[in-house]
């Protein structure tokens, strides 16, 4: 068994560093987006039942509903969900990944990326700005409007400018670069929005779109400290993940997920099964009028970053989002070390510059998070309990060892009925 675990192991790894995530289109999710259906709306996280999920999750879907058009008011929902007539599910069930409360519905623009090396695809909405959004569980009219804009104006235009770039847009060497200048590429993505924006702007100048259209995509993009890259590495991580998941006897985690109430775990060898605990609170620094009696616990689907290497796994490189969480050089260097222990390798292409440039802890293995019970930590936002509040800090989370306990029994069970 060990001989055949470590080679499965080799096998998922490498897939994993081979993967070669492009970005070809944009489009709208009930085109692109696998078993998406009419009136259906993902969400982030492992599967969970409305009565349970939390309230920015409830909130979003709200939002979601009512930018649809299938209900005038929030009061209506309910009904809708409850009675089937509007479906809920994962994201990563559906070959997509999801911002903070992940609502991602039929009409939504979508990052569509593929991976080259063994042919997947994955997605991610199109980053939705900053202030008052779906993602942070908002619903107000500024958000609905902000996402018909989107829908009939930036949507159309980032496809315009795609459609130039006649071989995609390779996503890890803008990803690379960006770890070199102080993004990890989970909280922070000033630099790699910057590299991302290079190429939009020539593609958008490149094209027939009228200036005026162009300034207004390009400030959009551009507003919000720089994160518009953030769903794109969300979709080309994803796409990274999933080329090494499915390999039998593997224990690497190819996703890490939270829906606000709990956070889940699938692993290569466990097919589709999600291992999940209770969410954990996030510890860091709350906004000016805002504390820990409002914040939801641990929500999202970015911590596919970490699961590939990024995010807190790339905290030492990254200053300005260790002063925005509130955290050190020192607990950053001892989270990167953490980490080590708990991987298979490190990721030669995604470099730490302040640790001699050596690559990023890479690959978690369940058999080394229950030996050591150091678990992984993510950096994150945090979200407001209450309607359209939107984001109200940022810090780390450390995640829960019990899913990691519950898969590695999994594992274990399912390859003594093989045996016998």
């Amino acid at each position: 068994m060990r001989e055949r675990i470590k080679e499965a192991n080799r096998v998922a790894l490498r897939r994993l560093l081979d993967a070669e995530p492009v970005l070809i289109s944009v489009a709208q999710a009930r085109d692109v987006v696998p078993g998406m259906g009419e009136r259906m709306i993902l969400h982030a996280g492992p599967p969970i039942e409305w009565e349970r999920m939390c309230p920015p999750m409830r909130h979003g879907i709200i939002g979601g509903v009512l930018y649809e058009g299938w209900a005038r008011t929030p009061d209506e929902v309910d009904r809708l969900v409850e009675s089937g007539e509007v479906v809920l599910s994962p994201c990563h069930e559906n070959s997509a990944v999801g911002s903070m409360a992940g609502i991602t519905t039929p009409s939504m623009w979508m990052y569509e990326v593929e991976e080259r090396s063994r042919g997947g695809r994955a997605y991610c909405g199109v980053y939705e700005g900053r202030g008052k959004t779906l993602a942070f569980g908002c619903f107000e009219q500024g958000t609905i409007d902000r996402l018909r804009w989107m829908e009939t104006v930036l949507g159309p235009r980032l496809k315009q400018a795609l459609a130039v770039l006649e071989n995609g847009l390779p996503l890890k060497p803008i990803i690379a670069k960006a770890l070199q200048m102080g993004d990890e590429c989970h909280n922070r993505y000033v630099a790699s929005t910057l590299w991302y924006m290079n190429e939009l702007v020539r593609a958008l100048l490149s094209d027939d779109v009228p200036s005026s259209e162009v300034e207004i995509v390009l400030r959009f993009m551009t507003d919000g400290h720089y994160n518009s890259f953030l769903t794109l590495s969300m979709a080309g991580c994803k796409a990274i993940s999933d080329a090494a998941h499915g390999v039998a006897y593997s224990t690497l985690v190819t996703a890490m997920a939270r829906n606000g109430t709990e956070f889940g775990i699938r692993v290569s060898g466990l097919g589709d099964q999600w291992f999940t605990a209770p969410a954990q609170m996030i510890q860091g620094l709350y906004f000016p009028g805002h504390d820990e009696s409002e914040a939801n616990p641990d929500i999202g689907d970015s911590s596919i970053t970490e699961t590939v290497g990024l995010g807190a796994f790339a905290l030492v490189g990254a200053p300005v989002t260790m002063q925005v969480i509130g955290k050190g050089l020192d607990e950053a260097l001892r989270i990167e070390q953490e980490m080590s222990e708990i991987t298979m390798g490190r990721n030669e292409m995604f470099t730490l510059p302040y640790l001699d440039s050596r690559g990023t802890p890479v690959g978690i293995d369940i058999r080394k998070v229950v030996e050591t019970n150091i678990t992984p930590v993510c950096v994150t936002a945090m979200a407001s309990t209450a309607p359209n509040v939107g984001m109200i800090g940022a810090g780390v989370v450390r995640q829960p060892v019990a899913c990691f306990q519950d898969a590695l029994k999994a594992f274990a069970n399912q390859h003594r009925d093989r045996q016998a």
